[in-house]
C-alpha cells in the first residue's frame, strides 16, 4: 500500500549531478569543456614554471607563478562548483557575473604575465614552454570568454534597477480590497 502512495507522485531528478559534465543552467557542454582545458593548460604552465631552477630576474618569473597558479587552482573551484549542485548551496546568486569577470580577468592577467615572462626570462627551453603555455591557456579563456558571450549575453546588461522615488511617498491604492467605501467589511 506504501508504494501505491509514493510511486504515484514520486519523480526522477533528470538534472542530477553526474561525474563528466554540466549539471547546472550556468555551465553547458561547450564551456565545461573549455574550463577543463583552462585548468589542465594553467597547471601546466605552473609546473613548467616551477621547473626553473635559475632566473636572471625573478619578479616576472613570480608574477607568472602567481598568475598560473591562481588560474589553475581558482578555476579547478570554479568547474567543481558549476558542474556539481554545490553551486546552489554557496550563497552566491549572481553566478554568470562571478564567471564573466574571473574569465576575462585571468585572461587579462595571464596575457600581461605572459609577455612580460616572455620579454625577461633566461630563454631556457623550460621557460620558453611555459611561456607558450600561458599563451594557450589565456587564448582557451579567451574562447570561454567568447563562447560566454554568444551563449549568455553581457550578464550586465539583464539587469535594471528598479526606479527611484527620490524619498517621496507612493501614491495611496485607488481601489479597496475588500469592503465597502467606509472600510467595512
Amino acid at each position: 500500500m506504501a508504494n501505491e502512495v509514493y510511486t504515484a507522485t514520486t519523480v526522477s531528478n533528470p538534472k542530477a549531478p553526474f561525474w563528466l559534465g554540466p549539471a547546472s543552467e550556468h555551465l553547458d557542454m561547450p564551456r565545461f569543456g573549455l574550463k577543463i582545458l583552462e585548468v589542465l593548460l594553467s597547471l601546466v604552465a605552473f609546473v613548467l614554471e616551477e621547473t626553473v631552477s635559475t632566473c636572471l630576474s625573478c619578479s616576472p618569473l613570480y608574477f607568472f607563478e602567481f598568475v598560473s597558479c591562481t588560474a589553475f587552482l581558482f578555476t579547478a573551484l570554479l568547474l567543481f562548483l558549476l558542474s556539481t549542485t554545490l553551486h546552489s548551496r554557496v550563497g552566491i546568486s549572481c553566478w554568470p557575473k562571478v564567471d564573466f569577470l574571473y574569465t576575462l580577468l585571468i585572461a587579462v592577467l595571464f596575457f600581461i604575465a605572459s609577455i612580460v615572462f616572455a620579454a625577461n626570462n633566461g630563454k631556457t627551453t623550460v621557460e620558453s614552454v611555459a611561456v607558450a603555455f600561458g599563451f594557450l591557456a589565456m587564448v582557451a579563456f579567451i574562447l570561454d570568454f567568447l563562447v560566454f558571450l554568444k551563449v549568455k549575453g553581457h550578464p550586465f546588461q539583464g539587469a535594471k534597477a528598479p526606479p527611484t522615488t527620490n524619498g517621496a511617498v507612493p501614491p495611496p491604492e485607488a481601489e479597496k480590497l475588500n469592503g465597502d467605501a467606509n472600510g467595512k467589511a
